[in-house]
């Protein structure tokens, strides 16, 4: 029997009016060049040069003075070079320098896609059928440059999705870096990073560091380095400074809208993009409930899984994953702790479903298979179109799942509450494939979600169509729930079917050696 998908009429498409300034970097012979001829301007014509400028994007960017004035003050050390007395510069000669190192960044020009759903924190002033929630989307623009944006709106008692007004006055947030690494766990990651082949140990370059350090003291102890000038201590020590600018802190101004908050890449593992959030609301043992996103930053060579945690949307810490398993796109947290454990659903080896367990929820080193493809539309991967969720009968897992001519598809399986490593059942046929109006894109014959929501006895749905775009669907949940328990038996034939409890090549079960 096939599920009835309901397919709602909403649209997110990419918006190239979206934008955000960011800072232009040039080279150190071009910095000079600029400042010189903004210098050599009168303050007549600095003074009529900002005022149009300002006259053009004043209502374009909040507080497009300030943005400024914050970039101005990274050329701090080319005005040194230069001998030039700051003090002596008036605040339009300030304002107009930073100008010229500000360009606009289009966010959303290409794509609008992989969205993920979660219940927003503030649930007031909503009837007893009605949840506000908060969607989040990968959003990219210009050089294929992926950040995290927000979108919120009310689920009414019929599901439909009342959208709030979209904000144009973008905000990127304050980044800070007020992380304590932990020296055991930063060594280890290091190592997972060299992969062996540095033959200098970071181990012994950092000794002097206590258990625990800041930035600060990170950088200070690189400096005091007594090891001999070398091509690999360059290049380890450049390693250590791109992993501890992965850990940093995010605040939003509090007069933002979430639509208005990106989260842009910020780190050098980074500069290509932040993929895929997958946001789910996690509940503690303790009752105290946070928001944690899996996601994946990339800086055009690697990838690197992150953690995203907050319990307001307006303050975020950023963080990396570490472990052996933290290796590959698509981890997924689930929503409460396992037997004490914090679990995690992930595909380390590209094709199958792995679970993973950890006292530590950023440190992941063992994993275990649990579920690998059965049917021909799966067959060449499976991968978890969001973080479980968690139902009467069991965790329901929403899949991506790819087929022949990579098509992507959504489906879904059902496993044990108490050992989620049990397979109950999974469907026979896609949940959702792309119809004739989804197929095409960027990326064609997709259908690709990050997480869904349980409202009013239904299954919510958000999905890219193609790479492109986005949309929703709903499913009645006691439906879906009855077609995959009475498809729990059934086999089909295809080449390595996976049979419960199975070895499969002696990779059931993966350990840092």
């Amino acid at each position: 029997m096939q599920v009835n998908v309901i397919r709602k009429s909403t649209l997110f498409s990419p918006d190239p009016s979206r934008i955000i300034p960011r800072f232009l970097n040039t080279t150190e012979k071009r910095s000079i060049e600029i400042l010189t001829a903004v210098l050599s301007m009168s303050e007549v014509e600095v003074n009529k040069a900002i005022s149009q400028l300002l006259r053009g994007f004043s209502t374009r960017h909040r507080n497009i003075a300030r943005i400024f004035e914050n970039y101005y003050s990274r050329l701090t050390p080319i005005f040194e070079l230069l001998d030039i007395d700051e003090s002596t510069l008036s605040i339009s000669r300030k304002a107009l320098i930073g100008s010229y190192f500000t360009k606009e960044f289009s966010i959303e020009s290409a794509a609008f896609y992989n969205p993920s759903i979660i219940e927003d924190p503030d649930q007031s002033e909503l009837r007893p059928d009605e949840k506000r929630v908060i969607i989040s989307f990968r959003a990219t623009g210009e050089g294929h440059v992926s950040s995290v944006v927000f979108r919120s709106g009310v689920l009414d008692r019929d599901n439909e999705l009342q959208m709030e007004p979209v904000g144009k006055m973008l905000a990127e947030a304050e980044v800070t870096n007020k992380t304590i690494y932990n020296k055991k766990d930063f060594i280890e990651k290091l190592n997972q990073m060299q992969n062996g082949e540095n033959g200098l140990s970071a181990a012994s370059l950092l000794g002097n560091l206590a258990d625990s350090f800041s930035y600060e003291e990170l950088i200070r102890c690189l400096g005091e380095s007594e090891e001999p000038p070398s091509v690999v201590l360059d290049m380890l020590v450049s390693q250590m400074k791109w992993l501890a600018s992965s850990y940093y802190e995010l605040d939003f101004s509090i007069d933002s809208a979430i639509s208005e908050r990106v989260i842009f890449p910020n780190s050098p593992a980074e500069q290509k993009g932040i993929e895929d959030a997958r946001f789910v609301k996690f509940t503690d043992d303790d009752g105290i409930v946070s928001y944690y996103a899996t996601c994946t930053a990339n800086d055009g060579a690697a990838i690197m899984p992150k953690l995203l945690c907050t319990s307001n949307f307006y303050h975020f810490n950023v963080l990396p994953m570490t472990g052996v398993i933290a290796q590959s796109k698509g981890m997924a947290l689930f929503p409460r702790k396992i037997n004490g454990k914090y679990a995690m659903l992930c595909r380390i080896d590209e094709v199958n479903r792995f679970i993973s367990y950890s006292e530590n929820i950023s440190e992941w080193k063992v994993a275990k298979l649990i579920q690998r493809p059965r049917y021909p539309w799966e067959l060449l991967q499976i991968g978890n179109a969001g973080s479980p969720i968690e139902t009467t009968e069991g965790w329901l897992v929403i899949t991506n799942a790819i087929g022949p001519m990579k098509k992507c598809v959504i489906s879904a399986s059902l496993f044990e509450l108490d050992n989620p490593e049990i397979e109950i059942g999974r469907l026979s046929e896609p949940l959702i494939l792309p119809n004739e109006s989804e197929r095409e894109g960027y990326v064609p014959n997709v259908v690709f979600s990050c997480g869904s929501i349980i409202h009013n006895e239904d299954l919510v749905i958000p999905y890219a169509m193609s790479d492109h775009s986005s949309t929703y669907a709903t499913v009645n949940l006691k439906e879906l729930l009855a077609e995959i328990k009475g498809n729990g038996t059934v086999e089909r034939s295809i080449s390595n079917l996976f049979k419960p409890g199975e070895s499969v090549d002696n990779q059931d079960e993966m350990k840092v050696a």
